[in-house]
């Protein structure tokens, strides 16, 4: 599981000074952060083993987009779906939008179908 550094939008009910302490710069770090970290992680994951990536945000470039340009770039990686009854479908994963008795947040599941081979060209 992947539980990664996110600017916690999902929780601005809880801790509304985020609104006031978050810039647009922090964003594109934490996306960068957490894409290494993902990659990172990939790396050290056995073909056939499957990865939760989570986050308490509602921002669609730490979710849904983050994992679908994952998606995109790596071809021993595929999208488990998530069958639930709470959330909403995303491109990839679902997101919980935060309401007064939950917090926002996102998840999606990944499998790992083989070893990835380098490019050659």
């Amino acid at each position: 599981m992947l539980d990664a550094p996110c600017s916690a939008t999902g929780v601005i009910r809880r801790h509304p000074d985020i609104k006031l302490l978050r810039k647009p710069k922090d964003i594109t770090n934490l996306v960068a952060l957490q894409k290494d970290i993902l990659e990172n992680l990939w790396l050290m994951l056995k073909p056939g083993g499957t990865l939760l990536y989570a986050t308490c945000s509602i921002l669609k470039a730490e979710n849904e987009f983050q994992i679908a340009e994952f998606l995109n770039s790596h071809s021993n990686a595929k999208e488990i779906k998530i069958n639930t009854d709470w959330g909403i479908k995303t491109i990839v994963g679902k997101q919980q939008l935060p309401t007064h008795e939950f917090d926002g947040f996102y998840y999606a599941k990944l499998k790992k179908t083989s070893v990835e081979q380098a490019f050659q060209g």
